[in-house]
């Protein structure tokens, strides 16, 4: 033990006297019957209503969940996780390592704060671990009094407000995301599915918060450009050479090249060279590719070379049911539904010759920083967090506490054997997994991406060694093949973060045993989830497969008792990684995954000097070191000459990734300004009744500013009649109105006219609730409704629109630092004067539609409605209609069918040609 004590140390000390207080009422609750326990629930809950704080209370819940836990699921929280679940609940970062049960951890906290009746959100990485979870934790909730809520991707809009209305609700980062921007384009409160966000815990809180932040959430709607262009490119791409460098220098001439476009692996970009151009000159038929009016052209073929020099098949993405699947660089996970932006995912599309989708318009979008930063008491759970403390800490105002494991770790990390090629290395690592699998020691290999994986694959079948492969594209069977991975003498490969959140158990795992022979005996997912759940049923299928289940069950863990023995026998786990991965977490949480509750295990990485990591960010002074050591390809290199390099390499690309993420919330705290500002406005809307003060406002808002801008001036013959009129399509005005001559014009009392034609607008507004009762089968209070609808959908289309026009400045906005000023703060200045246009159009288009909606000249049960934009996403229905059915032509001088006794071409047929 060190003299000076580390800052986990000392928080973990402050800990103890809580853990001791709920150890001593473990007596106490063990005393207690099923329903003595349950009714502490009602208990706990009264003594918050008179006053206690959670704190008060937290030792009797806990103690109380503690003892719940052992009764249903015969688990008993350890000391340690007492621990874990009190930094949870004081809104902190707990690190404990894998195997020490951080899911039961959850369990604790979740409970004591759902007290309050605010709903805890519980988020996992992916949607099996959320269905297993809230199925196997929602037993102990239930068992207590409280309900639990599970979201997916696919579920109603009713079966997510009544899982969002449960005490406790688990759910993945995504889903919880998409649902809160789906919120955020309902028409009608009664379809959004959240209710706040008080209190949420984060699983694997480094791989969602850090590693998946890199992406922002975006609801995109399919926009109207052509997809020929992406084809065309791609089609002139393959007639191109490429040049492939470790990293090109910034004050290189790239027209040196003779080949066509140059790839830089370093910054993964691609560059047209003069060759590239000229070709691209030829092919197209242009003078002059820079040309700003062949700006989208130049974007396509750029991205098209990026497409086909940078990104890899297998690697960055995978193709899938005539799909391009985006695969996570981190986790090794497909993100179905992900897709990447500025048309790279087409020019993909293209290029693998698969059905090229439209390209996307964003309709709502959110960093993940920025969500999560929104609850009221945030915290995480996870197995390696203290390599990205300082991020945690500046982005989430989150601390991170290593909790001590319950048992001694034992495993054994060696040094990394390095060798000087790839060929040299795959070598040594078929050796050291047969010496393995010889003595029946399990060997997880973990691999930095797919096509690595099925590499390795291929030289074990060709030794015969059996082995499972478990990469993206198993990610059906992922938990049921790395639960398995402790089977004597079992060989298992991974892309690095497959499987994370499933128990790795010497001798293997009986739950996935037990499904497994469900499946065998012809039983489906369903039904298996079922008869694995709890859920009353009196289904017969279900039953005979539950009773199958427990049989099988309690066969298999008996049976692994002396299988486990013979793996601890021959050394327990061995984790064999086929490389550094660029952050040091990810290499930890490979090591993590051996050596649980004590088990003896083992882990080794096995490097070359052609590995990414050392090829791209080693130093060239270590390169010439190494060779003139003179090694043959089966030597290993000392690891102390490299140990260094490798780590300064490591956090190197570490902090520039930091830097990135940093870069895109830096530049996203700007938008979510405005998004605050707008979807709290859209919420007060939505939860009103009746914004007919809010209407009547914004009516004389902007008459007196149009009036102002058309007749602000003393020199009345500037004076802009025609603008003014025009401007409100003639609703406030006939034929006859604002034609003065000259001399009228100069006898004009400005003030009266701006109270006369303010008057009108509000007299044209109150009279829409006497026009559209007259409709039959409408509500007197219609109009109320009408107005809502009218301003929720302006408000949304023209944020949709302001979306873009920010994305477009932040584009070119970086310019700036070439004038030496900040691109962040021109983005935030000229970013504020985009938001005041888009409100002032928002104003005004609303205005503007209030005062020209009328109903359908034609008999109807009710009023339609144009169908909002955000249809398909919050499942909007139409409610009003802006101009008149007609049955015939009408022309420009009939009256208009309204009813307004104005000409067609003064009244609603101003309206067609506006577009309004």
């Amino acid at each position: 033990m060190g003299l000076f004590k580390t800052y986990s140390e000392k928080q973990i000390k402050r800990l103890t006297p809580t853990v001791d207080a709920i150890e001593a009422l473990a007596p106490t609750f063990h005393a207690m019957r099923d329903e003595e326990l349950r009714a502490y629930t009602d208990r706990l809950k009264a003594e918050l209503a008179d006053g206690k704080t959670l704190d008060d209370i937290l030792p009797e819940a806990f103690a109380l969940v503690r003892e719940a836990d052992e009764r249903v699921l015969g688990k008993r929280p350890f000391r340690v996780q007492l621990m874990g679940g009190i930094l949870l609940h004081q809104g902190r970062i707990a690190e404990m390592k894998t195997g020490e049960g951080k899911t039961l951890v959850a369990t604790l906290p979740a409970y004591l704060n759902a007290l309050t009746g605010k709903g805890v959100h519980i988020i996992t990485v992916n949607d099996y671990l959320a269905k297993r979870d809230s199925e196997e934790m929602g037993k102990v909730y239930g068992f207590l009094g409280l309900t639990t809520g599970l979201v997916v991707h696919g579920q109603t809009g009713d079966e997510k407000r009544a899982a969002y209305r449960a005490d406790i609700t688990y759910g993945t980062n995504n889903e919880y995301g998409f649902d809160y921007l789906r919120d955020n384009m309902v028409v009608y409160k009664e379809r959004m599915v959240q209710r706040g966000h008080a209190f949420a815990i984060v699983d694997e809180v480094d791989s969602i918060l850090i590693d998946e932040a890199r992406t922002p959430l975006i609801i995109s709607g399919e926009g109207a450009k052509s997809t020929d262009l992406y084809s065309k490119a791609d089609k002139f791409v393959r007639t191109l050479s490429r040049h492939v460098i470790k990293e090109l220098d910034s004050k290189s001439d790239t027209d040196a090249y003779e080949e066509d476009y140059i790839v830089d692996e370093k910054a993964r970009t691609a560059v047209l060279t003069g060759h590239g151009i000229a070709k691209a000159e030829k092919f197209f038929g242009l003078q002059n590719l820079s040309d700003p009016e062949n700006a989208t052209l130049y974007h396509n073929i750029n991205t098209a070379i990026k497409a086909h020099g940078v990104m890899k098949r297998d690697v960055d993405y995978i193709v899938k049911d005539d799909a391009v699947i985006i695969v996570d660089a981190f986790t090794g996970r497909l993100m179905p539904g992900r897709r990447y932006n500025d048309g790279l995912h087409q020019a993909l599309e293209a290029k693998e010759n698969v059905k090229i989708q439209k390209e996307s318009k964003t309709l709502a979008t959110i960093t993940f920083q920025n969500y999560f930063r929104m609850y009221g008491k945030l915290s995480g759970m996870t197995g390696t967090a203290l390599t990205e403390q300082d991020e945690f800490r500046e982005i989430y105002a989150l601390d991170v506490v290593e909790v001590p494991t319950n048992k001694p770790m034992i495993r054994i990390d060696r040094n990394d054997a390095v060798y000087r090629t790839r060929r040299g290395k795959l070598a040594a690592i078929v050796r050291q997994i047969k010496e393995c699998h010889a003595k029946g020691q399990p060997v997880l290999v973990g691999t930095v991406s797919i096509d690595r994986s099925e590499e390795l694959s291929a030289l074990l079948k060709r030794e015969g060694i059996a082995h499972n492969v478990l990469n993206a594209k198993q990610h059906e069977k992922e938990a049921e093949i790395v639960a398995q991975a402790g089977r004597f003498g079992a060989v298992t490969i991974s892309t690095n973060m497959a499987g994370r959140g499933t128990d790795i158990m010497l001798g293997g795992n009986p739950e996935y045993m037990a499904k497994s022979e469900l499946r065998k005996a012809g039983f489906d997912d369903d039904v298996i989830a079922l008869a694995t759940g709890t859920s009353e049923t009196e289904d017969e299928e279900v039953l005979r497969a539950r009773a199958l289940y427990h049989e099988s069950y309690e066969k298999h863990k008996e049976a692994i008792r002396p299988e486990a023995g013979k793996v601890r026998e021959a050394g327990g786990l061995y984790i064999l990684g086929t490389e550094r991965h660029e952050s040091r977490r990810i290499d930890n949480q490979l090591r993590g995954r051996s050596g649980r509750q004590g088990d003896p295990g083992e882990s080794r990485f096995f490097l070359s000097l052609e590995d990414d990591l050392l090829r791209l960010f080693g130093s060239d002074r270590l390169m010439g070191i190494t060779g003139k050591l003179g090694l043959d390809d089966d030597t290993p290199i000392d690891a102390r000459i490299l140990s260094g390099s490798i780590e300064r390499a490591q956090k190197r690309i570490e902090a520039m990734n930091f830097s990135r993420r940093k870069n895109v919330l830096t530049y996203d705290d700007v938008m979510n300004q405005q998004r605050n500002v707008i979807y709290a406005q859209r919420g007060e809307v939505l939860n009103s009744d009746n914004i007919q003060a809010k209407i009547e406002t914004m009516i004389e808002a902007s008459v007196n500013e149009t009036f102002d801008f058309c007749f602000g001036v003393d020199d009345r013959s500037a004076w802009k009649f025609d603008e003014f009129r025009n401007h409100y399509m003639g609703l406030l005005t006939d034929s006859h109105d604002l034609r003065y001559t000259k001399e009228e014009v100069e006898a004009l009392d400005k003030e009266a006219l701006r109270t006369e034609l303010l008057d009108r607008a509000l007299s044209i507004y109150h009279g829409k609730d006497a026009l559209f009762a007259t409709v039959e089968g409408m509500k007197p209070d219609a109009m109320r409704e009408i107005e809502k609808v009218i301003l929720l959908e302006n408000v949304d289309r023209k944020w949709m629109d302001h979306l873009d026009a920010m994305e477009d400045l932040k584009e070119y906005i970086g310019l700036n630092a070439y004038a030496q000023r900040d691109p962040v703060a021109m983005y935030r200045i000229q970013g504020a004067d985009l938001f005041d246009q888009m409100v002032d159009d928002i104003k005004e288009d609303t205005v503007r539609k209030i005062l020209s909606v009328v109903p359908r000249v034609q008999k109807v049960e009710r009023v339609q409605v144009a169908k909002p934009l955000t249809e398909g996403f919050a499942g909007g229905k139409g409610s009003i209609v802006r101009k008149p059915a007609v049955s015939k032509k009408v022309g420009r001088n009939d009256p208009c069918p309204c009813g307004s006794g104005k000409k067609y071409k003064k009244c609603c047929g101003m309206n067609q040609n506006t577009g309004d």
